[in-house]
C-alpha cells in the first residue's frame, strides 16, 4: 500500500509502498503495538509509519556512533 507521511526531521513529505493492510493499521490506529500489528516489516518500515522519516534520513540525521 502506498503510504504517504511528513517527516518529522524535514518536514519534507515522503510516499513508500508498505506491505500492509489497512486491519494491521486499523490495530495499530486502536492500539496495538505496531510490532504486533505488523511484524513482519522491518524496523526501517515501522519508524516511517510512526514518523514519516525514512532511512536515509534516519542516517543523515541520527548516524550511528560508531
Amino acid at each position: 500500500m502506498m503510504i504517504t507521511k511528513v517527516s518529522m526531521f524535514t518536514d519534507k513529505e515522503h510516499t513508500l509502498d508498505i506491505p500492509v493492510t489497512i486491519k494491521q493499521l486499523n490495530d495499530w490506529d486502536n492500539g496495538m503495538v505496531i510490532q504486533e500489528a505488523m511484524p513482519h516489516l522491518t524496523p526501517d518500515q515501522r519508524e516511517f509509519l510512526m514518523t514519516g522519516v525514512t532511512k536515509e534520513e534516519w542516517a543523515k540525521y541520527m548516524p550511528s556512533e560508531e
